[in-house]
């Protein structure tokens, strides 16, 4: 079981908890492993708001609209890999618990990378008339900053195994893909780094977004920061197209050269998987394919 009928046939997913979850046209499961060994699973049938509404997938909406879903998806999926995978602790985390920590996770990556490149922004103006080098400057600021996050998320032992994970996801993706059995010798394989990751899909939101804020003059703090937030959509929108590009046509040298530093910032958010993490990844790929 792996063939691929149709090139241009997608899936994909994301790590979570001590799991994978995989979604491929309107399915969505999970697998997680519980801490007495057996894989629990979590189906769902979802038709994304793309093929239900019309205008919702055009180009540069659908971006948007699929990372919006996929955000509120993911969030549901994490929640129940959470109560799986903590089944045998004393305290796990309440529904209410885990929202607070997502708006407190929203909020810091406001100011980290919204406010404070833009306050940078602002200061740096008056010493530089070049606006596109501004940009630049910002962009590098904003992407040094995630960089350093990143980095700091290694020294977290829960982290390493959720990027396990993440290795283990691409790993599977690439197999069905390439039309193989989904069997772990098979899968083991394949690189840990995709083309169609989020992770290059952040690092492409922050090259759109100097391009993009380029164009926004020389505002001052408060409208540079409501500017950059209100933005945000165009932006992902831009990058979802991208990275689609990208994962359509990845066998060219040239979309393969702008398909390197993404693939280059995986080698910190995927680590090579154990065969029982790359099990988990084929039992949640095998209930959507």
């Amino acid at each position: 079981m792996g063939c691929r009928p149709n090139p241009e046939d997608i899936a994909g997913g994301q790590a979570i908890l001590e799991g994978v979850m995989m979604r491929h046209g309107n399915k969505i499961a999970a697998a997680v492993r519980r801490p007495d060994r057996e894989i629990v699973f979590r189906e769902r049938e979802y038709i994304p708001l793309a093929k239900r509404y019309k205008a919702l997938g055009w180009m540069f909406v659908r971006g948007t609209v699929t990372l919006f879903e996929m955000m509120i998806i993911g969030i549901q999926f994490l929640m129940f890999s959470a109560d799986v995978a903590l089944a045998e602790e004393d305290v796990k985390p309440q529904g209410w618990e885990m929202y607070v920590s997502l708006a407190v996770s929203f909020s810091v990556a406001i100011f980290f990378f919204v406010i404070v490149p833009a306050f940078f922004f602002t200061k740096m103006k008056v010493y530089i008339d070049n606006l596109i080098l501004l940009n630049v400057l910002e962009g590098c600021v904003r992407l040094g900053m995630f960089l350093c996050f990143l980095s700091a998320t290694l020294l977290m032992k829960d982290m390493r195994r959720v990027y396990m994970y993440h290795g283990a996801e691409h790993k599977t993706v690439f197999a069905w893909e390439d039309g193989r059995d989904l069997t772990v010798e098979n899968v083991k394989k394949y690189s840990t780094r995709h083309p169609r990751c989020g992770t290059s899909f952040i690092l492409f939101v922050m090259i759109v977004s100097i391009v993009v804020f380029s164009l926004l003059g020389r505002p001052d703090f408060a409208h540079r920061v409501l500017y950059k937030i209100l933005l945000l959509p165009v932006i992902a929108g831009i990058s979802y197209e991208a990275i689609r590009f990208t994962g359509k046509y990845s066998r060219f040298m040239l979309v393969q050269a702008l398909s390197w530093p993404g693939l280059a910032l995986q080698r910190i958010t995927t680590r090579e998987p154990d065969d029982d993490q790359i099990e988990v990844a084929i039992a949640a790929m095998k209930k959507v394919v």
